[in-house]
């Protein structure tokens, strides 16, 4: 047996024990825990119960509220692109169009350019843009969860006027 001091375990170690505190008041869960600091998920737990943590459903519900939220942005910038995408697309059938290619034994670049694109990019554009306009719409469509809050929000500030206004009494004028 040695003399030196052996270095404590994670579940004693405070700079372990700080960090977990740390990752938890952030909102992290236990398994997004454990996978940080590489450790087992039982080791985070005996470490959060010595701390008196909890890792409730109600922190769980607001990480995968905040999840939804990115998402739905994420959703948002891929459509806003797709659109310019689409319109830029549309936009290049009413110039002139380049053809180009690379031919002959000398492999030789020629290129002409066209009052507009060929039938078949036209087509093709058409019909791209048109996928893209489906896509969005759909997307708008299904996205209503904006539009259902402020309903409800709305709904909320109704019945509370209402619910003030029943209880309120207007004063009546006194002769003097």
């Amino acid at each position: 047996m040695t003399d030196e001091a052996q270095a404590p375990g994670p579940v004693q170690d405070p700079a372990v024990r700080a960090r977990v505190a740390e990752l938890h008041a952030q909102g992290m869960g236990r398994n997004a825990i454990a996978s940080e600091l590489g450790l087992g998920t039982s080791t985070i737990t005996r470490i959060a119960k010595a701390l008196g943590l909890d890792f409730s459903r109600a922190q769980t519900a607001v990480a995968v509220q905040a999840r939804a939220i990115d998402l739905a942005a994420g959703r948002q910038r891929l459509a806003e692109k797709m659109l310019g995408r689409a319109e830029k697309m549309l936009d290049d059938l009413d110039g002139p169009y380049l053809v180009y290619a690379f031919g002959g034994k000398e492999n030789i670049y020629s290129e002409h350019e066209l009052e507009r694109p060929p039938v078949e990019v036209q087509r093709t554009a058409v019909t791209t843009a048109g996928v893209a306009f489906d896509k969005l719409t759909k997307y708008l469509e299904k996205d209503t969860s904006g539009v259902e809050t402020a309903h409800s929000l709305l709904d909320t500030l109704a019945a509370g006027f209402a619910a003030a206004a029943a209880t309120y009494e207007t004063p009546t004028e006194t002769a003097e």
